[in-house]
C-alpha cells in the first residue's frame, strides 16, 4: 500500500491518500486540542499511544460484531482506513453525568445515571458542537431514520462491550463520542463506526479513587496527561 498526497490535516490526526481509492493511511500527530482548538500543545508519545489504545479497542468491536473503518496498523503512528462518507453527527453515551451535561442541566458531576443517556451532537467547530434531535437530523438531511436507528443501536452495542471491559480494569467508563459513516466501497452498505475511540474522545475515570485518565487533564491543567493515558492502556491490555 503506498501513502500518496495529504488530504485532511484534523486537530489531532492527519489522513492520507493512497494507491487504492478506497483506502486511507490515518497519521496520529502529538498535538492535543481543547475547547474547539483555543487550547493546543504537543505532548511526546501520544500520537504512538492512541494509535495503539485505538487499535486494540477497534479489534474488540470487531470481535463483538461491531464494524469498524480499521483495516491494520500500518507502525507506531498510522493505521490504514477504510475510506468513509461520514455522517456530520456525533453519538455521545453518557453512563455517568460530567462535562457540558453537568453544566446544562444543573447536575453534579459524578451523579450516576439509572441507565445510559444518548445523546446527538451536530459535528461543528464553529457551532460548537450543538444539541440536535432526531428530527433536526431527518429533516435537514443530515442522516435517514434507517441511520438513526443504526447509529443508536451501534452506540449502545458499544456501550455493551467496553463499559465492563474498562470496568474489569479498575476503569470508569463515564461517556463517549462515536462517529459513524459508510465506506466508499460500499455506500449503501450498513453504517460503520469511523474516526477513533481514545482518550481524546470519553471520559476515563479511576474507579476507586476518581481520578481522570482522559483529555479532562489537558483541559482541566491536571498534568501527566500522557502517562495516565499509558496507564489506561497498559490496563485495558493494548500493547504499548
Amino acid at each position: 500500500m503506498e501513502k500518496r498526497q495529504e488530504l485532511y490535516r484534523g486537530k489531532a490526526k492527519t489522513v492520507y491518500a493512497t494507491d487504492d481509492p478506497h483506502r486511507l493511511v490515518m497519521h496520529y500527530r502529538d498535538d492535543v486540542s481543547a475547547f474547539d482548538g483555543v487550547k493546543l500543545a504537543q505532548l511526546a508519545q501520544k500520537g504512538e499511544t492512541n494509535n495503539k489504545i485505538n487499535a486494540y479497542v477497534m479489534g474488540k468491536l470487531v470481535a463483538a460484531g461491531v464494524p469498524t473503518h480499521l483495516v491494520s496498523v500500518l507502525n507506531e503512528r498510522e493505521s490504514l482506513v477504510r475510506k468513509m462518507r461520514m455522517l456530520p453527527v456525533e453519538c455521545v453515551v453518557r453512563n455517568i453525568c460530567a462535562g457540558s451535561m453537568a453544566k446544562r442541566y444543573g447536575i453534579e458531576e459524578g451523579t450516576r445515571l439509572s441507565e445510559p443517556i444518548f445523546e446527538f451532537f451536530l459535528k461543528s467547530d464553529a457551532l460548537h458542537d450543538p444539541l440536535v434531535n432526531e428530527d433536526h437530523i431527518r429533516v435537514l438531511g443530515w442522516g435517514s431514520a434507517a441511520e438513526i436507528g443504526e447509529m443508536k443501536a451501534l452506540t449502545h452495542k458499544v456501550n455493551a462491550v467496553l463499559k465492563p471491559l474498562f470496568a474489569a480494569a479498575g476503569i470508569d467508563l463515564v461517556d463517549y463520542k462515536l462517529e459513524f459513516g459508510h465506506p466508499t466501497d460500499d455506500p449503501n452498505g450498513p453504517l460503520m463506526l469511523g474516526d477513533e475511540f481514545t482518550p481524546d474522545g470519553c471520559r476515563l475515570w479511576d474507579a476507586k479513587t476518581g481520578e481522570k485518565m482522559d483529555k479532562d487533564r489537558f483541559r482541566r491543567d491536571l498534568g501527566s496527561v500522557i502517562e495516565h493515558y499509558r496507564e489506561v492502556a497498559r490496563r485495558i491490555g493494548a500493547p504499548l
